[in-house]
Formats: structure tokens, sequence, C-alpha cells
């Protein structure tokens, strides 16, 4: 029984997005974490960049490795695309505001509170991109 419902849940694409899920969140927390750090900039523009570049990467490797989505034709494209980027936007004001609340209210440490949502949002999304965008 067990062994069953493990081998729902543990197969090729489960295990790739997780791995695509973990770059993607890399990439965030380290680009988040630059700008904050290096650029001095605030959490709420941090978050925005570190998305916007985490998005990118993670639509080509989901379309890709993860989804297997073959075609590259614009409709095909732009209907995933626009899809997920829309889902994407939801997971951000989750993102944006669970990071400005606990970071710039809450004077929490900013990196843990950006890996604790990268966490969340990972979970939303891949439920997202599997039943709504890379169908």
């Amino acid at each position: 029984m067990i062994a069953n419902l493990m081998s729902k849940f543990i197969n090729y694409e489960t295990i790739s997005y997780l791995i695509v899920g973990i770059i993607t969140s890399i990439i965030s927390i380290a680009v988040f974490a630059g700008c904050r750090r290096k650029l001095k900039l605030g959490t709420v523009v941090s978050n925005i960049i570190s998305w916007i570049l985490a998005v990118a990467f993670a639509f080509i490797a989901n379309k890709i490795f993860v989804f297997r989505s073959p075609s590259w034709a614009l409709a095909v494209v732009f209907k995933e695309l626009t899809g997920f980027i829309s889902a994407r936007l939801l997971t951000l004001g989750f993102d944006v505001a669970f990071v400005y609340v606990t970071v710039d209210k809450m004077r929490w440490n900013d990196i843990l509170c950006k890996i604790a949502s990268n966490v969340v949002v990972t979970i939303v999304n891949y439920i997202a991109s599997k039943l709504f965008i890379f169908t």
C-alpha cells in the first residue's frame, strides 16, 4: 500500500521538478541576497528582481526537463508562458507580502524568510504547473 502510494508521487516528473525547484530557489535567493547585500536595495525591489530572473529560468527548465512539453510553436509557448506567469504572479504576491511583513515589519532574518517563502511557493507552483499549465 505504502509502496504503491510512494510510486505515484516519486517519479521522474516529481524528482525533476524538485531539482529544478531547488535550482530556481537558489537563483532567487542568491539574486535576492545580492540585491540586498551588494546593491543595498529594499526587500520588495530585491524580491521582484529575483522573481523575474527565477521565473525566466523556471519556465524554460520546466518546459524542457520537467513536463517535457515538446512544442515550441508560438501559440503553444504563448499559452504555456501566459499560464506560467499568471500562476507565478499569484505566488509572487504571497512571496512579496510574506517577506515584507517578516523582514521589514517583524525584523526577522531576510535570507531565512526568503527561504521559507520559497518552500511554500515551490509547492504551490508545482500544483499549478501540473494541473493547469503544462497539460
